[in-house]
Formats: C-alpha cells, structure tokens, sequence
C-alpha cells in the first residue's frame, strides 16, 4: 500500500483529498500546522525520513492576501521555503510532489485565459511568494506536478460560505462584476489530483472546473440554486467587499490537460449545485 502525505491536511483541499481517496488503495499521512511546521527543514526531513511516503502533496500555504502584503517574509517563508523543503524530502525520498499554486502568479491584465506556457508576472507579494515556491518545486523534485487553480471552495472558509452568511445577515453587498475566474470545487480538484498523480505526466497544470464568470454572476448564481434574495449590487474591482486586491483577470485555460487528453473537469454550475446540495443548501 502505497502512503500519502498531505501537508495542509485540515484546509479545504485536504479535507476534499481525504473524503476522495480510496483508503483500501492509500496510507495517509495527514500533517498541519499543530503537527509539522514546513518551514523547519529539520523537522520536515525527519519526519519524511521516518514515514517514506510514497506521494506528498503539498496544500499548505498563507493564502490571505493582506497579510502577505503586511509580513511578505512569512509569506516567502511559507509559501516558498515550505515547498523547498518538501521538494528536498521528495527527491531525497524519490516520491512524487505535488504543489498547488494559484492564478496570482500571473498579473491578471490579460483578456484571455492563462495557459501553462504564458509568462508570469505576479503582481501581489501572495502571488511572487507562490511563484518562488514553484521554483523551488521545479529546481528540487524531480517528479513534480505543481497545480494552479483559482477560486477553490470547499470545506472550509470560501467565497460560497463567507457570501451565504452575509447574506443571512441581511448585509448590504457589492461584488465585483469585472473580477472574473472559474469556481472550483475542492472535490473535483482531489479527484484530478488523485487521478494524476497515478501517472508519470509531470510538469505545470491549469485545473479548474469549465466556464467562466464573474464574482457577481458567480454570486447570482448562489442565490438562485439557494433561493435566497440579496441586497446586492454590482461594483468595479476595487469597490468590492471580497477581492478588491487580487488581480481583476483570473481565468486559467487546462491547456496542457486538453493537449494529452487525460481529464476533463466539469462545469462549474453542475460542480457548485453538488456543493450545496451536499450541504442542505440547495434549493429544491
């Protein structure tokens, strides 16, 4: 039986990673930060020593944008040195690594989807803090897949959630019409992330569920498979309650999965219905 450490183990990926995976088929190895702290090299290669996964995945990381902008040294020290140091486990270990990365490491002024190849020119200190750790992947662990997404919910705090309790609240909400992104869903992240990591096709992926939207339409969306009513309006980027610092253009095309042809995500309203009917959310 093959073992799979899951650094990050009690974010929204990790969990998705746990509730996916075939438990007759994979040990796992769940850390967090109460557990392991990846920026100790030390502790981070004994522990790998110890236990020899066979797989890491890496979901850990400093996703709050503000706080990276107001320490950027936790921020590289996170989301890069961590991944340097699990990259060195991996190649020491010869197991596969995945890191997760994020859209931010592109500017977000382009008017068509990012593929794999487009050059990066992250704008935020989150976004250079993330290029850096992929790097740092790409220098250290040789087998690596290193994933960009966007606008991931699942269990966890997220858009979908954080939104629905503010509207419960009765709270009067603008939300950016000109930020647009593909939701994804934690799960089907997990279940591609499983998929591939049985396969040898390293490199670079975009993944995210099909289709585009803004945060609004993304937003509008919510409320009617929820049948719920909003005070709501549509607002510019930097006038909105929930991203006004992350770049206005987050659209990532699954190039590279297209060109092999190994996975196909779905679309993100059949994803995002899942999600809330799972929940006791959906309206019927």
């Amino acid at each position: 039986m093959q073992k799979i450490w899951v650094c990050g183990a009690n974010g929204q990926l990790g969990r998705a990673i746990n509730q996916v995976v075939n438990k007759l088929e994979y040990e796992m190895l769940d850390t967090d930060i109460d557990t392991l702290d990846i920026t100790d090299t030390d502790e981070v290669l004994r522990f790998g020593e110890m236990n020899r996964p066979d797989i890491i995945i890496n979901c850990t990381g400093i996703t709050d944008i503000k706080a990276c902008e107001e320490d950027p040294k936790m921020a590289f020290k996170v989301n890069a040195l961590g991944a340097r140091n699990l990259s060195i486990i991996a190649r020491t270990l010869g197991a596969k690594f995945v890191q997760l990365s994020t859209d931010d490491v592109f500017d977000g002024q382009s008017n068509k989807p990012y593929n794999e190849f487009d050059v990066t020119n992250p704008v935020t200190m989150y976004g250079k803090s993330k290029l850096a750790g992929e790097n740092y992947v790409k220098e250290f662990a040789s087998k690596h897949f290193i994933i960009r997404s966007t606008w991931v919910y699942g269990d966890g705090e997220n858009f979908v959630l954080d939104f629905l309790k503010k509207v419960d609240e009765g709270a009067h909400l603008s939300i950016a019409e000109d930020h647009l992104g593909s939701p994804t869903s934690a799960r089907d992240l997990a279940e591609f992330i499983l998929y591939l990591v049985k396969t040898s096709e390293y490199g670079t992926y975009h993944a995210t569920n099909q289709g585009v939207c803004s945060r609004y339409e993304f937003a509008k969306e919510i409320l009617a498979l929820t049948g719920k009513t909003a005070d709501m309006q549509a607002v510019p980027l930097q006038e909105s309650d929930f991203s006004s610092v992350r770049p206005a253009y987050a659209v990532l095309d699954n190039f590279i999965m297209s060109i092999i042809d190994i996975y196909q995500f779905a679309d993100w309203k059949t994803s995002l219905r899942e999600y809330l009917q799972e929940r006791g959310l959906l309206h019927e």
